[in-house]
């Protein structure tokens, strides 16, 4: 099976995308999502970011290399009653079966940063979407002091190495990456706006409640945990989570949780 699909077929991402709600509702309504406009969403998992936009209105197509993520998506629709947003399988690498120019808006938070082949998926952004159209994204800053980053960079002193040739899904988090790949797709510098915003995550229930979230269903964690359990360090990086996760908590209260984590937001006019 391909690494990426396995990875995000994992767990069930489900249960952290419940935590991100709110934020990705938000998210939408500042791009500008309306009615009349064709969106695809990108590495879209159950729908966070698409059916807030096909509730304001939009034609929604969500794009996810993982079938379970499309199939929660797709009865996440069927739910709520939208007939303006489906949900399919594909690759971030390679759209097939979707035409040029197909889309007014591509959006894309923290999905398309994790497939492989980073100058393809800017080709294939930009392929899809018309001239004139935006593409905006979202993708964790590597090194960043906030919650995703540190999770991943203490899930890493766990985990082996990663094979020779691996390309950081982190790298797009960086503005200078970014801005080489999209020009790389034919879209200059100066059309690309990078700006760091903040994306909170909501839990009900205590940080070390969250860390066994991330434990148990975020396949990212769960390959750190499996790792660190073969050489007995698993409650290690327990502990380390939960200290992390403790000390982010904003909400004032620690029967509840709330962490701010940072990201670079991308916006890319397409020539």
């Amino acid at each position: 099976m391909n690494p990426n699909k396995a990875l995000w077929e994992k767990g069930d991402f489900t249960r952290l995308a419940a935590c991100m709600r709110d934020s990705g509702a938000a998210l939408v309504a500042a791009v500008g999502v309306g009615p009349g406009m064709r969106v695809l969403d990108l590495g879209c998992g159950d729908g966070t970011t698409a059916i807030p936009a096909a509730q304001a209105g939009a034609d929604v197509l969500g794009v996810d290399i993982a079938s379970n993520l499309v199939a929660a998506g797709n009865a996440r629709a069927a739910e709520l009653g939208l007939g303006n947003i489906r949900f399919q399988e594909g690759d971030a690498s390679a759209l097939t079966g979707i035409a040029d120019d197909s889309f007014d808006t591509l959006v894309s938070i923290f999905g398309a940063m994790f497939a492989p082949r980073p100058y393809d998926v800017a080709a294939e952004m930009v392929r899809v979407t018309r001239p004139g159209g935006r593409i905006v994204m979202g993708n964790w800053i590597p090194g960043d002091p906030t919650l995703v980053a540190q999770v991943l960079t203490i899930s890493a002193a766990y985990t082996p190495p990663p094979p020779e040739g691996f390309v950081s899904p982190m790298l797009w988090g960086k503005e200078d990456e970014v801005r080489a790949r999209f020009a790389a797709a034919a879209v200059p510098e100066t059309q690309v706006a990078a700006s760091r915003e903040l994306y909170t995550f909501r839990f009900d229930g205590p940080p070390a409640g969250f860390v066994d979230l991330f434990r148990n269903w975020y396949g990212p964690t769960m390959n750190a945990f499996e790792a660190a359990e073969k050489d007995g360090r698993a409650d290690a990086l327990h502990a380390e989570l939960v200290a992390l996760f403790e000390r982010e908590n904003v909400s004032g209260d620690p029967a509840r949780t709330e962490i701010p984590a940072a990201f670079l937001k991308v916006v890319a006019e397409v020539p």
